[in-house]
């Protein structure tokens, strides 16, 4: 690949996928921070290749830890609401 190559795809990338990543690259990595800091998947990726990073912007990993699964059985229990009974 060109050193124009890349650059373009960034700057295709960084457009297309404005609102939900901030898309850089760094050495012959492609990297994606979510912008939302509450997001339910990953909040960071990393890949070399270009297409399996793109995939993953459309469809991106679980983050550890934060499902939705796990989420509603905290929201359930009064985890992660203003509104806490007193044992908690």
């Amino acid at each position: 690949m060109t050193d124009e190559r890349p650059k373009a795809l960034l700057l295709l990338l960084q457009r297309h996928f404005a609102r939900e990543w901030t898309i850089r690259r760094n050495g012959g990595l492609w990297v994606a921070t979510a912008r939302d800091p509450e997001c339910m998947h990953a909040p960071t990726l990393i890949e070399e290749d270009v297409e399996t990073f793109t995939h993953q912007l459309m469809h991106p990993p679980s983050g550890i830890g934060r499902t939705p699964e796990l989420e509603g059985q905290l929201k359930e229990r009064g985890f992660g609401t203003t509104s806490r009974s007193p044992d908690h």
